[in-house]
């Protein structure tokens, strides 16, 4: 087998970071992103696909289409797809089908697209309307599972004109924010209970006990990739704007004022054990900086954003001849399931802290590309910016 040689650029960062992924392909296929139908694989295919549009370089593009073809057949088909499981995971991995349908014109994409469509179109709900994440997991919405679905729907809408879907999107945006949403702070918690059963929810509101900072970013990440394909005319693109406007006020005041990089728990900060976290950060990034590109977030410090890619690169990011690392990553969190994950703030600090696993340099790639579109549009050099001392 012949693994991918690594190409350490001097250029921008986001070139360094996709090399970094496609150094790890073997035989041209990356491990863990030809290996199954996962959300994380097409979290980092996104990121891949975006970052080839912004470079330029058709290969990135080429390497979307061929790690997707992996698992969609020619009817349209999804190779380690289930259906009936109605995990909202599973949508994730779909936003790629949408874009190589446009590009080729390959029925086999939009096919697969409406399979994903099919399950969202029976997915179990709340008694509001809510998806539920999982079948496995009845009555619970959580903000990860808004950016695996949400941002598909709205980009089937407008590549359809199936225009429905666009209210579907939004209604399930609002209502998670609504459910999760603490007064008190702003933030959102990382998930929500209607029949108030499990153990990890406060029996009056429902909602999880803590912020999770990469549910936080999930849910950034939704509103701004949501956002994009939304019609500037649809009913409810103002309130949407206008929750993630609010939203963003509240992720700023909760930033860590030294490194510019937020906590795991957000709403523990400061306390015992709790560590600045990489992949949320990267997330809430991305999602600020596409949020001001795009004019969604009007009133955001643009300093505030820098600051806060700033800090990644500092705080997170080595680099040798091995190419760019990223480290401080949550390796996973739920809650619920078989071995019973109770929400505590004990809880969200036991889980393993890794480097270089695409669940945050996916999150990078993002990241990076949109700071680096963001210093474009307004004249400023990416490579004096990444330079300046963060204050």
């Amino acid at each position: 087998m012949q693994r991918a040689a690594v190409n350490v650029k001097t250029g921008r960062m986001s070139d360094k970071i996709a090399d970094a992924i496609a150094s790890r392909c073997v035989n041209g296929y990356h491990p863990n992103i030809a290996n199954k139908w996962g959300y994380v694989a097409g979290m980092a295919l996104a990121a891949l696909g975006r970052h080839g549009d912004w470079s330029g370089e058709a290969k990135y593009r080429e390497f979307v289409k061929r790690h997707m073809d992996v698992f969609v057949g020619e009817d349209g088909s999804i190779r380690g797809y289930t259906l009936e499981d109605y995990n909202l995971d599973h949508i994730n991995k779909g936003k790629n089908l949408l874009r190589l349908w446009r590009d080729s014109g390959e029925e086999k994409y939009i096919k697969a697209a409406r399979l994903l469509i099919a399950q969202l179109t029976d997915q179990p709900r709340t008694d509001e309307g809510g998806f539920w994440h999982k079948k496995i997991y009845p009555f619970q919405m959580w903000l990860d599972g808004l950016y695996m679905s949400s941002p598909f729907m709205a980009e089937y809408a407008a590549a359809t004109g199936e225009d429905a879907w666009f209210g579907e999107t939004a209604h399930q945006l609002l209502l998670v924010e609504r459910r999760t949403r603490n007064p008190l702070t702003g933030l959102l918690h990382h998930a929500y209970d209607e029949s108030r059963e499990q153990r990890w929810c406060d029996g009056v509101t429902g909602r999880s006990r803590h912020v999770w900072g990469r549910a936080m970013g999930w849910y950034a990440m939704a509103l701004a990739d949501s956002l994009e394909h939304f019609p500037v005319d649809h009913p409810k693109r103002g309130q949407l704007m206008g929750i993630f406007e609010r939203m963003a006020n509240a992720v700023l005041r909760v930033q860590d004022q030294e490194s510019g990089v937020w906590y795991q728990v957000m709403d523990c900060n400061g306390r015992e054990g709790n560590y600045l976290e990489a992949s949320g950060s990267c997330m809430l990034t991305y999602a600020l900086a596409k949020g001001v590109r795009l004019r969604y977030l009007a009133e955001i410090d643009r300093k505030a954003v820098e600051r806060a890619y700033e800090g990644i690169l500092q705080r997170f990011v080595t680099e040798d001849e091995q190419g760019v690392h990223l480290h401080g990553i949550c390796h996973g969190a739920g809650l619920g399931g078989r071995k019973y994950r109770d929400g505590s703030y004990e809880y969200y600090l036991s889980e393993a802290v890794v480097s270089d696993v695409l669940m945050g340099v996916a999150p990078l790639l993002l990241a990076s590309v949109e700071i680096e579109r963001l210093r474009e549009v307004d004249g400023s050099s990416a490579s004096d910016a990444a330079a300046r001392e963060v204050k």
